[in-house]
């Protein structure tokens, strides 16, 4: 108990800190790593919880970024605009889930993953609203440059930590219960009772949410949107790898991953952006082999007993 209330201390210490000196590139990798936080934590819910292999991340992603980006042209007040871009893409996964939920294994990984598709086509040919191919120019946030790299990064942390105890709460709550049924037996648990489609349309829902509304976020963040970016497959990819590499189905990893998968992208693959995707496929095929339980898997070796302890006796530089 006392490691979690220092732990959480220090985190506090540390936003402070982010928020009070921080400079616009530490602001933007920490903005960064909460989205990332917040696209892991909502797959899970859907992917780690449930079991359902979801590939419709990039589809909320984009469409919460376009929501919010034609709300904010046409005049709607900022945090408005962020929030109805959740609220439309949750409703919008709503419907998709219960029509595409049914399927199960590799159809659903299919069925969702051609969602993106088919809103980027949406997106491209409704020219009048979106600006199609063209893209969509999003209006700039008040303030200076550092006053909106604050408010993004603040906004994005409020974001992830409402996600992470949405998660909490999911865990402990009876939809918790029917979603690991889900994923231990999804027959067995509709023979005792489990309302499984409801339970799986909650989460598909509540999963959406976040995803659209960081989408909309990012989209005041970078202030110019087009279809071939926020609808792109890697925000599908990243946030299944993210989980991956901290654990999936369980409330810190992802979290974990998303900042380990930060760290990667920082120090490697932007050092060697041509073998970017073949970074991305090699990471994939060294968890499933080797750490198919996310980096918990080093738990009682060498490096995570000594990485732990490190931490514990505050030696780690």
């Amino acid at each position: 108990m006392l490691q979690r209330v220092f732990a959480a201390g220090m985190t506090l210490l540390a936003l402070a800190a982010l928020l009070a000196i921080g400079d616009n590139y530490v602001l933007r990798l920490a903005s960064t790593a909460a989205m990332y936080a917040t696209l892991a934590i909502a797959w899970n819910i859907v992917g780690g919880f449930s079991g359902y292999p979801s590939f419709a991340t990039a589809a909320f992603f984009g469409l919460g970024a376009y929501v919010g980006g034609v709300s904010l042209s046409h005049g709607v007040p900022l945090y408005v605009a962020w929030v109805g871009a959740g609220l439309a893409t949750a409703a919008f996964a709503s419907a998709l889930g219960l029509e595409i939920l049914h399927l199960r294994g590799h159809y659903f990984a299919i069925g969702s993953l051609v969602i993106a598709d088919v809103l980027r086509e949406v997106t491209t040919t409704w020219t009048s609203l979106t600006g199609g191919g063209m893209g969509l120019n999003v209006p700039l946030l008040m303030g200076s440059p550092a006053t909106q790299a604050r408010v993004v990064w603040l906004a994005m942390v409020v974001v992830a930590v409402a996600a992470w105890l949405t998660s909490w709460w999911i865990w402990r709550a009876r939809l918790g219960v029917a979603l690991r049924c889900i994923e231990q037996n999804e027959d067995a648990a509709q023979v005792i009772g489990i309302d499984t489609r409801t339970a799986k349309v909650a989460a598909f829902s509540i999963s959406s949410l976040f995803i659209g509304t960081v989408g909309a976020i990012y989209a005041s963040w970078v202030n110019y949107i087009d279809p071939t970016d926020v609808y792109d497959v890697s925000l599908s990819v990243k946030p299944i790898i993210m989980a991956m590499l901290g654990g999936v189905g369980t409330l810190g990893g992802p979290v974990i991953g998303a900042l380990a998968f930060l760290g990667l992208e920082e120090l490697i693959w932007r050092n060697s952006l041509e073998f970017h995707a073949g970074f991305l496929g090699l990471l994939v095929v060294a968890l499933v082999l080797f750490l198919p339980g996310g980096l918990r898997d080093l738990q009682g070796r060498g490096i995570w007993t000594w990485l732990t302890s490190a931490l514990l006796r505050g030696r780690l530089r």
